[in-house]
């Protein structure tokens, strides 16, 4: 799923140039084991994992696993 986001105007990122980064909120299959380190391809751009990925875990209801969910981002600029 797209998103987008950018940084905070005057921050780091941002020091004498234009910072663009382009993300993405993954939905990956449970039972994947993805971690902060991994890089992942996505449009055919390489894009890294930021924040911990989450695991919706399994239903009381119907005892199925959720899936995997993480922010990858591709910064530019």
């Amino acid at each position: 799923m797209p998103r987008q986001s950018t940084p905070t105007v005057g921050g780091d990122e941002q020091q004498a140039r234009d910072t663009v980064i382009v993300g993405f909120t993954v939905y990956a299959p449970s039972g994947t084991d993805w971690r902060t380190t991994d890089r992942v391809r996505i449009r055919g751009e390489v894009c890294e994992i930021t924040g911990e990925p989450g695991d919706w875990g399994q239903s009381p209801f119907t005892g199925t696993r959720g899936p995997m969910q993480f922010a990858a981002d591709r910064v530019t600029g």
